[in-house]
């Protein structure tokens, strides 16, 4: 099983944060031990921020730094457990919000964990503004859940 950083590296939606992760150097960080959960933006999530805010980010590596570890959790928070927080302590010292919220359910659907549902509008998990799109991306040293947001400190 690869780590966090291989598993991001050979996802081509996650090339904005493999560099951002480079210019910040937290890739020995997040290929330690862990574990972690990252909630990862994708590149079309980077690409709702101004060109000029993030290259400018990107030449700030205090603020890029802040920015990324913004996106960690320590400890491996798998979309069950993740449903069931109201926040979570990032790597960076603030906390983000946690909400889900499920749409009707048949009672079939109840016994399923969120994980297992689809994340359309009505079973939707939001990070700060961000929505959850895909969870329980397994990684040996973590997790990964995708966003659709960049999230700021």
């Amino acid at each position: 099983m690869k780590n966090i950083i291989e598993t991001a590296v050979n996802n081509p939606e996650f090339s904005t944060l493999v560099t951002a992760i480079k210019e910040a150097d937290l890739v020995e960080t997040l290929s330690g031990d862990g574990p972690f959960t990252v909630f990862a933006p994708t590149n079309a999530a980077f690409e709702k921020i101004p060109k000029e805010t993030l290259d400018s980010v990107l030449a700030d590596k205090e603020k890029l730094t802040s920015i990324l570890t913004y996106h960690v959790v320590a400890g491996k928070v798998m979309a069950e457990d993740v449903v069931k927080m109201s926040e979570a302590k990032t790597l960076e010292g603030s906390n983000v919000k946690v909400h889900a919220h499920r749409g009707s359910t048949s009672t079939e659907e109840k016994d399923n964990d969120m994980s297992e549902m689809d994340m359309s509008a009505e079973n939707q998990v939001m990070i700060n503004d961000a929505t959850v799109t895909m969870t329980d991306i397994e990684c040996s040293n973590g997790v990964i859940h995708v966003i659709d947001a960049v999230l700021m400190p």
